[in-house]
């Protein structure tokens, strides 16, 4: 009856796993086609360094370091989750143990991993909530996304306890010699406090073992569901958003095909243009919403692991102005979210009065971007928060003429003097007659 359950709920919890993936990965497709440029080769070392290697990360060592302990504990420790699978399903207990010495190094090696995580757990519980480091609390980190760190730095911890104390108990009744619990791995953390239960009879042993074994795999399967609402998403993401990072030079801006006609069409006169499709939608230059930014733009916004490194090193922020690449993207992350529930709802996208532009990222927001580059930089799994900004920049200038005065100013002087100073062409070398 055990195993039936245990595959009852393993079952539901991948399924509604994949149910959720499936929606972000349409929500993603709902972004415009991008060709990414860039050999594979280079692509897989930016993944291998960058995501798998965390290599910008280093940047801030203690974080780093604490990082590094919850990234490859909880990687590794989820191995263990392979045997716990297999003994749910076949009601078998350690079915690995036939490895013998290297089974006991794995078990092993698991429980100092799993006191590393739970140290650098508490480590970021504390920096967020007890030293409340300032990118922690920015305007734009309301009460969901402080929670949503706590949820899952909380969760870790559980996780880690429960793990730690289920080998406790283990290990005494391997020692007592119980049916089903054959002697097998090594306990350097669980024995240090297997003590605490040695005076609990074989009984209450075995039903604190089995909640800490049934509380692991059904807090992982709850964890692995809890995942895609959160900004902890970039544990999957972070592999393929780097792959597919801009490999080109920084901020290089991308021309659209229809100006680029334009403009060649105007310095060759006896170029045949295109003909049009009559039935073809307007293209909008720039974005307005959602839709009119690629997918890698998209995926960009559920990568997202809301550091704010991208922020605390923005020279706009810092300087008091407005401008959050952090919040750019989060608002770009809820607007994409916000439309998916809408097409669930309706089955097709329909109108709801709101864009991405103005009803969550503001101009005055866009235009306080200085272009340095400073946030795709320092972002860890190679974010660009300026494509975006650019994007809904070339939008209010080519499809609303509103851009500030001064650079209106400058506009109307280039297209009137070739130049953006306020002198005709013919008085531009002037200057040099003077004295």
């Amino acid at each position: 009856m055990a195993n039936l359950i245990f595959i009852i709920i393993l079952a539901a919890g991948v399924f509604l796993f994949t149910k959720n993936i499936r929606k972000i990965i349409r929500n993603i497709q709902l972004g415009k086609d991008v060709k990414i440029e860039g050999s594979t080769a280079e692509r897989w070392k930016t993944m291998a360094l960058v995501a798998l290697g965390q290599s910008k990360m280093f940047n801030r060592p203690v974080a780093a370091v604490m990082h590094i302990f919850i990234y490859v504990g909880f990687v590794i420790i989820n191995i263990e989750v392979f045997e716990i699978l297999i003994d749910g399903v076949f009601g078998t207990h350690r079915v690995l143990s036939f490895l013998g010495g290297f089974y006991d190094f794995l078990i092993g090696s698991f429980e100092v991993l799993a006191l590393l995580v739970l140290v650098a757990c508490v480590v970021f519980l504390v920096r967020r909530n007890i030293l409340k480091l300032k990118r922690f609390w920015m305007r734009e980190m309301t009460s969901w996304p402080r929670s949503d760190a706590n949820i899952i730095l909380i969760t870790e911890i559980i996780l880690m306890t429960l793990f730690l104390t289920m080998n406790a108990c283990d290990v005494i009744l391997q020692n007592r010699g119980i049916e089903h619990y054959v002697k097998a791995g090594a306990f350097p953390i669980s024995d240090l406090y297997a003590g605490v239960f040695s005076g609990m009879s074989d009984s209450g042993l075995i039903m604190l073992e089995r909640f800490c074994w049934w509380g692991h795999i059904i807090g992982i399967l709850a964890f692995l569901n809890y995942v895609p609402y959160s900004k902890h998403f970039h544990i999957l993401l972070a592999f393929p958003n780097t792959y597919y990072s801009n490999l080109n030079a920084k901020g290089k801006f991308t021309n659209l095909e229809s100006v680029t006609t334009e403009v060649k069409l105007m310095l060759d006169p006896s170029a045949t243009p295109l003909p049009a499709d009559a039935n073809a939608a307007p293209m909008r230059f720039g974005a307005k919403d959602v839709f009119d930014l690629n997918w890698k733009q998209l995926m960009d916004a559920y990568t997202c692991t809301e550091c704010g490194r991208c922020t605390s090193n923005c020279p706009a922020n810092i300087t008091g102005k407005l401008l959050s690449p952090r919040k750019i993207m989060m608002d770009t992350r809820d607007r994409l979210e916000e439309v998916g529930k809408n097409i669930d709802s309706n089955k097709e996208f329909k109108d709801d009065g709101k864009t991405l532009l103005t009803n969550y990222i503001s101009p005055e927001e866009l235009w306080a971007c200085t272009t340095c580059n400073a946030c795709t930089e320092a972002c860890p799994v190679n974010i660009d928060p300026l494509s975006i900004i650019t994007d809904m920049r070339r939008f209010l200038v080519m499809e609303q003429s509103a851009a500030p005065t001064e650079l209106n100013g400058m506009f109307t002087k280039i297209e009137n003097n070739g130049a953006p100073w306020q002198f005709s062409p013919t008085d531009r070398m002037k200057w040099t007659e003077e004295n």
